[in-house]
């Protein structure tokens, strides 16, 4: 087992595990921050880990154990299907690793809070996706919040509307059974940002429905098959925060009008709408009371894509501090959404007992692409 608590310097070693869709992006970027090393990608599929490695000039590949005993790997970035999560993050965990893992943290309350307890006994850090509240866009709307821009933050609404993934996706059927649905699926973008800005959640109570039982894909080798629906397709959250504020939120795959990326927050001096939280950029629209027009702000900093949560992990690791998007809040996030589903099946508000804090914004001249661990 590598000793955690070896503090080493320079760029820091980082492993990929599990070498699907989603790892493209990723290594697209780690390969390009100066302050990150890839030194293998694995997967359970030996074959497909060496072609990715192949693919962006990586030396290694083999299985999950190559990764875990490469001498100088420090963050294995766990990027298996959801259900594995957990499992591959404990055993890197046990071998000394720092874990950064892409949503969700878990599947549910159990897992992730033994987790969280195995990684704070070996001395060894979490972080979890979404990092998109790194990027410009969002790092840019939190700093206005913070500097008091619109006042005291008061009363936010979130949008995600869209017919549902399954006349594009090749193989849908997933997105809408147990662990996703809306809410498991594209909730974690909107209430990373709720927290980043509110603070912790203390309680949340949701409503939820299907428009149909059944779902036909609509392209793909699949096209015509039929799947069955599980879950909600439509979930409508309220949440109640520690500092006061509160929140109304709609997830929904049954909506043929289409309002992604929909978020306004509203404080005591003007109504700031956010850009996409499932992005890494965007412009502002912030709106003073007595305005004809919402003032535009353009996004302030540089910014990459996935994988800016990892490099930010790295460079805490190096300088001795706390990183940004910790497992504690991805965590949070986790218990928000399946405190709503409890509602949803009682009808009653559920509270939560996790507890999470806003990360400090990021500087201004943050950029991922200058090397400063030389």
């Amino acid at each position: 087992m590598q000793n955690a608590g070896i503090r080493r310097t320079g760029p820091v070693g980082v492993a990929v595990i599990g070498a699907g869709v989603i790892s493209k992006e990723y290594l697209t970027n780690l390969t390009s921050f100066p302050d990150v090393t890839v030194h293998i990608v694995a997967d359970m599929f030996e074959e497909v880990a060496a072609a990715r490695a192949a693919e962006f000039g990586i030396p290694a590949s083999g299985g999950v154990q190559d990764a875990l005993d490469h001498p100088d790997v420090e963050i294995v970035v766990n990027l298996t299907i959801p259900a594995a999560h957990v499992e591959v993050a404990t055993a890197a965990v046990g071998a000394g690793k720092h874990v950064w893992s892409e949503k969700p943290f878990s599947l549910d309350r159990e897992s992730g809070l033994g987790l969280l307890k195995t990684a704070d006994a070996a001395g060894v850090r979490l972080g979890c996706a979404p990092d998109t509240f790194l990027g410009a866009g969002l790092q840019t709307a939190l700093r206005l919040v913070v500097r008091g821009d619109i006042g005291v933050p008061l009363t936010a609404l979130t949008l995600m509307q869209s017919p549902g993934p399954e006349s594009w996706h090749p193989n849908p059927a997933f997105l809408f059974q147990e662990g996703a649905g809306p809410l498991f699926d594209m909730g974690p973008y909107y209430l990373t940002a709720l927290v980043q800005t509110f603070g912790a959640i203390t309680k949340v109570a949701g409503i939820g429905s299907k428009s149909r039982e059944q779902r036909t894909i609509g392209s793909g080798p699949k096209a015509g098959e039929v799947f069955d629906v599980t879950v909600p397709s439509h979930v409508s959250a309220i949440a109640q925060f520690a500092d006061g504020g509160s929140s109304q939120s709609i997830f929904s795959f049954d909506s043929p009008l289409k309002r992604a990326g929909f978020i306004e927050v509203t404080g005591t001096e003007g109504t700031l709408a956010f850009p996409d939280p499932n992005t890494f950029t965007g412009d502002l629209l912030l709106t003073r009371p007595g305005a004809d027009e919402p003032q535009v702000v353009a996004a302030v900093g540089a910014t990459s894509t996935r994988g800016s949560g990892v490099l930010e992990m790295a460079r805490a690791l190096r300088e001795g501090r706390p990183h940004r998007a910790q497992g504690e809040m991805a965590y949070h996030v986790l218990d928000a959404m399946v405190s709503i589903s409890e509602s949803i099946a009682t009808g009653e508000f559920v509270p939560l007992l996790s507890a999470a804090t806003a990360a400090e914004p990021l500087p201004e001249d943050w950029d991922p692409y200058v090397s400063t661990l030389a």
